[in-house]
């Protein structure tokens, strides 16, 4: 696989389940943008530990400090993008498909019911929590990237490729499909 892929969709729709299934089929590297900016919020002085970090008031406090400071995203979405265009990776980001013209784009698109239910069991929280938690992330992320470049973050989905509602889906059957489409296109 010589094109890069990015996974994209709102919080807990199984992005990075998927980036991870489809960088190990096409025997490429798999990235992640949430992980790479927990590296910034590490230089920052924060210990960004544990898959739900971002949800602890130590994440939640570089995220607020994130917001009034667009260096974060910009260095992130600057390192995203080299690696993207050089090809060979799958990656899962919030902002580089309405960055980059190449490569194959897949919007991962779900009801906040099935994210918040996805988010309860994975981080064993509860349903209020959960709900909480992903809409104000997706909020959150959609005043952002409208603020720093200008798109529309969730409602605008003309960029993308590849459109899978995961509802009702397994994460297999979600994988499958992901793998399907890209093997149409590519």
């Amino acid at each position: 696989m010589k094109k890069s892929i990015v996974v994209s969709g709102p919080p807990a729709v199984g992005k990075t389940t998927v980036a991870k299934g489809l960088a190990a089929e096409f025997d490429v590297r798999y990235l992640s943008g949430g992980d790479i900016l927990k590296e910034m919020a590490r230089d920052e002085g924060y210990d960004p530990t544990g898959n739900d970090w971002w949800d602890t008031l130590e994440g939640l406090e570089f995220l607020s400090m994130r917001e009034q400071d667009p260096k974060f995203d910009k260095k992130l979405d600057e390192h995203l993008l080299l690696l993207y265009l050089n090809g060979g990776v799958v990656i899962t980001s919030y902002t580089i498909p309405w960055l980059v013209k190449s490569g194959i784009k897949i919007w991962l698109d779900a009801s906040h019911d099935s994210s918040t239910k996805r988010m309860q069991s994975r981080d064993n929280m509860s349903s209020e929590d959960a709900y909480n938690i992903t809409k104000t992330r997706f909020d959150k992320n959609k005043m952002l990237y409208k603020k720093l470049y200008g798109f529309d973050f969730g409602p605008n989905k003309s960029v993308f490729d590849i459109m899978i509602n995961t509802d009702n889906l397994t994460a297999k059957q979600v994988l499958d499909s992901a793998v399907k489409s890209v093997r149409n296109i590519s």
